[in-house]
């Protein structure tokens, strides 16, 4: 790890190679998060680990078990059933309302930012990270709150929190980034034209698609974590 990278701190260059770490298996799976190995790995004091692992295990990345903290561990079945949900919830929101002028109807406005953010990442694509995650998760969450129901949303929200951190550890090419910002300036202009059924299609397709990507992401992961438990067998 680079100690001097301009002005960034040094708590924030440590959080940024764990989280990386974390992300390509460098850190096994099964081994307990300690400080004095994790300064001693990173050539740092451990007041800077211990800031970035509190903030790792704010963002999810990092778990506390009955023996100290440990790599946040995916549970296949409870994603897919997270995805799931998320399906029911995103379609049930498209679904609920019908093209301008009819009631109810999406709230433009919102609509219009978010197509407009988006664009805006197209000419910029932003890095692989969790600016991008939240940036998405904000998406979606919008296009809830635009069709009505902010009880859709919030749930929707609750749903992102408990998938975020193998979304988080992924790491999208550009091509993907390239096809997720495409497909969500897709469905923003269907709605704002009121094709909601196009918008509903393009919508689906595309949390299936990130649904595929997750779920091999989390079975990387625990390929990962049974690599290190025969290892340290």
């Amino acid at each position: 790890m680079a100690h001097h990278r301009g002005r960034i701190p040094l708590r924030e260059q440590v959080y940024d190679s764990l989280r990386r770490d974390l992300a390509t298996g460098a850190i096994v799976p099964t081994e307990r998060l300690r400080e004095e190995r994790l300064a001693e790995a990173y050539g740092v004091s451990r007041t800077p680990v211990r800031e970035a692992l509190a903030r790792l295990q704010a963002d999810g990345l990092v778990e506390r078990l009955a023996d100290g903290l440990y790599p946040y561990r995916p549970r296949l079945d409870e994603l897919d059933h997270l995805y799931e949900l998320r399906l029911v919830l995103e379609t049930r929101g498209m679904r609920r309302v019908g093209p301008p002028g009819t009631a109810p109807a999406h709230d433009l406005d919102l609509v219009r930012a978010e197509l407009d953010a988006w664009r805006a990442l197209r000419d910029d694509p932003p890095e692989p990270g969790p600016a991008l995650v939240a940036a998405d998760e904000r998406f979606h969450t919008t296009l809830l709150a635009a069709a009505g129901n902010a009880a859709l949303a919030d749930a929707l929200t609750a749903v992102h929190v408990r998938v975020r951190p193998v979304r988080t550890l992924d790491v999208p090419t550009p091509e993907r980034i390239a096809t997720m910002t495409a497909e969500h300036i897709a469905v923003a202009e269907h709605l704002m034209s009121g094709a909601v059924d196009a918008a509903l299609d393009t919508l689906t397709a595309h949390v299936t698609t990130s649904r595929t990507h997750v779920l091999a992401r989390a079975e990387h992961a625990l390929r990962l974590t049974k690599l290190g438990r025969a290892v340290r067998d």
